[in-house]
C-alpha cells in the first residue's frame, strides 16, 4: 500500500555505534540504529534502537516517543531524579532533558522522533 510501510525489524539496516567518549559515564555500549523511516525534512524519524550495558550523558533537542521492548534503562535528569523503564513502558522524552542514559540489561526499544526546526 502506498505511503504505509510496515516496520520490519528484520528487513532494516543496522549501524552499530559507539557512545562518543566524552559523554560516556561507564561501560562500553555498543548501541545499534535501525532506522525505519525519515521525513524528507529531516524532522521526523521513525526505527529501532539498542543498546549494551553502559551510562551515558545525553542533550535532547528533539521530542521522543519510546516503546521498550527489550531490557531495563534509568533516566536520570540533571537535577538528579530517576526514572526506571523496562520492556512494555512507553514514554516521551521531551525536548531540553539532559541527564544521563543508563542500561542496565541489554536493551532495545522503538523509536518515533520529532526534531522542531530551529528559528
Amino acid at each position: 500500500m502506498s505511503r504505509i510501510t510496515l516496520m520490519d525489524y528484520a528487513a532494516l539496516e543496522h549501524e552499530a555505534y559507539d557512545v562518543a567518549p566524552e559523554k560516556m559515564h561507564s561501560g562500553s555500549p555498543r548501541q545499534i540504529l535501525s532506522n525505519h523511516f525519515s521525513s524528507a525534512d529531516g524532522q521526523f524519524h521513525t526505527g529501532f534502537w539498542e543498546a549494551e550495558v553502559g551510562k551515558w550523558q545525553v542533550n535532547y533537542t528533539e521530542f521522543e516517543y519510546c516503546e521498550i521492548l527489550e531490557g531495563v534503562i534509568v533516566m536520570t535528569d540533571a537535577a538528579g531524579n530517576a526514572q526506571t523503564v523496562r520492556k512494555g513502558d512507553r514514554f516521551v522524552v521531551e525536548a531540553g532533558y539532559n541527564g544521563t542514559w543508563e542500561v542496565l540489561e541489554y536493551a532495545k526499544k522503538v523509536y518515533v522522533i520529532f526534531e522542531p526546526k530551529t528559528k
